[in-house]
């Protein structure tokens, strides 16, 4: 049983794949075992998925910086610095005051490269402070376990029903 959770765990952390990815791992694991709890499940994705969150917010950006000027990686992390500063002023400029509710729907809408890392870098370039940056993330993270759980949900009912 362990090793499920630790399975599900670890995906949380993956980029990309983070909580969208690691939900649907628990969901079949519970349908193979009854045993399986879904409520220690989703708690361990949580952190899993929060747990980069902090060190990407204060030092992703300081390494794309340092790496900008160095001769294989440079090019890459340079297009990522202005890559992220034009699509934040972008956001700053369509979001104005509401700064924070559009990192939250950027996080909470389960699409590919929208989840907590790339919200936390976005929040890290445009010199969000921490604390609303987090929050926005975590309330972004918990939207988007609403929206895949329902999806989990609909589809593995529907998988179900037509397997009988």
């Amino acid at each position: 049983m362990f090793k499920k959770y630790l399975v599900v765990f670890l995906w949380s952390m993956v980029p990309l794949v983070e909580l969208r990815g690691a939900i649907p791992f628990a969901y079949g694991f519970k349908a193979a075992d009854p045993e399986f709890n879904l409520l220690w499940a989703y708690i361990i994705i949580a952190i899993g998925n929060m747990l980069p969150v902090p060190f990407i917010f204060f030092f992703a950006r300081k390494v794309l910086e340092w790496g900008a000027d160095k001769p294989v990686i440079g090019k890459f992390f340079t297009f990522c610095l202005e890559k992220g500063h034009k699509g934040g002023e972008k956001l700053k400029e369509k979001a104005g005051r509401s700064l924070f509710v559009a990192l939250l729907l950027f996080v909470g809408i389960p699409l590919p490269g929208t989840g907590a890392w790339t919200g936390t870098l976005a929040a890290s370039i445009l010199d969000m402070d921490f604390k609303s940056s987090i929050l926005a993330v975590i309330l972004g993270v918990a939207l988007a376990a609403v929206i895949v759980s329902v999806v989990c949900l609909l589809g593995f009912g529907a998988w179900l029903g037509i397997a009988g």
